[in-house]
């Protein structure tokens, strides 16, 4: 192989992996660890194959970042831990090279998203208040989870955060061939 395939490669087989998740996200609300497990092993087991042992702990590295960025979030009650799976298993795959990129489109992917689905469902307004509302909230409560604008609130606006995973993974994709 030459040194350009992996490199398209690795952010290929993470938006695989992110599509996937975004399917079950989307049908179940719920993306399953039969998925992220197993996704996490390939990746690793991918740049192994591709990289060697020192690429293996690279890939290892990309998707503990993900993960602790993620994580922050999962702790603070806006994201649910599959959200936290699936971008430690798509980091991962991407590896380390891709992860800045990765990272940075999924959160543009996922502020496009809030704001559709906010004026979507006619609730725009309402969602800059909440985000105002927990800026002060974590200001003085660290990551507590706000009392009434978290993911155990059936009434607040709830998105499919795999779907923000999946484009980032395919802007990032994208980008390689730029």
């Amino acid at each position: 192989m030459t040194s350009l395939q992996p490199e398209l490669t690795y952010p290929a087989a993470a938006t695989a992996c992110a599509l996937v998740g975004s399917v079950f996200d989307v049908k179940s609300r719920r993306i399953p660890n039969f998925v992220t497990m197993p996704a996490f092993l390939f990746g690793l087991a991918l740049h192994l194959a591709l990289g060697g042992w020192r690429q293996l702990l690279s890939s290892l590295a990309a998707g503990l970042i993900c993960a602790a960025v993620f994580l922050v979030f999962y702790i603070a009650g806006g994201m649910g831990a599959g959200d936290v799976k699936l971008i430690l298993a798509v980091g991962c795959i991407a590896g380390l090279s891709h992860v800045a990129y990765l990272l940075v489109l999924t959160a543009l992917s996922g502020g496009v998203m809030a704001i559709v689905w906010a004026v979507v469902r006619g609730q725009l307004q309402q969602t800059i208040v909440n985000v105002g509302e927990l800026a002060s909230h974590h200001r003085h409560a660290g990551l507590q989870p706000h009392p009434d604008l978290n993911l155990k609130n059936a009434a607040t606006l709830r998105l499919p955060y795999a779907l923000a995973i999946a484009g980032g993974s395919i802007l990032t994709l994208y980008f390689q061939f730029q």
